[in-house]
């Protein structure tokens, strides 16, 4: 999730950022959700930009570092990826 602030309000929004369709400035900045919600937000779009890359790219480092194993055993207990089978047939989400 990428965090930002209502316009008008400045109230608080957490937006995941793969749902985003587009970001227009028209002035002010109107994001498009793919389900058709609209949201106008303080933050210019070169900002919300930057949040989105930043989220992929923590995604993408926590991915990796999970896929290298653990580095202790505390973070053996708690960090792990797994596939998750079906208990009636027995397909995983990559069947």
């Amino acid at each position: 999730m990428i965090f930002l602030a209502r316009f008008h309000t400045g109230e608080r929004i957490a937006i995941n950022p793969d749902l985003i369709e587009r970001i227009e400035e028209t002035p002010d900045t109107v994001i498009t959700l793919t389900n058709g919600s609209r949201y106008v937000v303080q933050e210019s779009l070169a900002e919300i930009a930057e949040q989105v890359q930043l989220y992929r790219a923590t995604i993408l480092n926590l991915a990796m570092k999970m896929a290298q194993g653990p580095d202790t055993p505390e973070q053996a207990a708690s960090a792990r990826l797994s596939l998750v089978r079906d208990a009636a047939t027995g397909a995983t989400s990559a069947d």
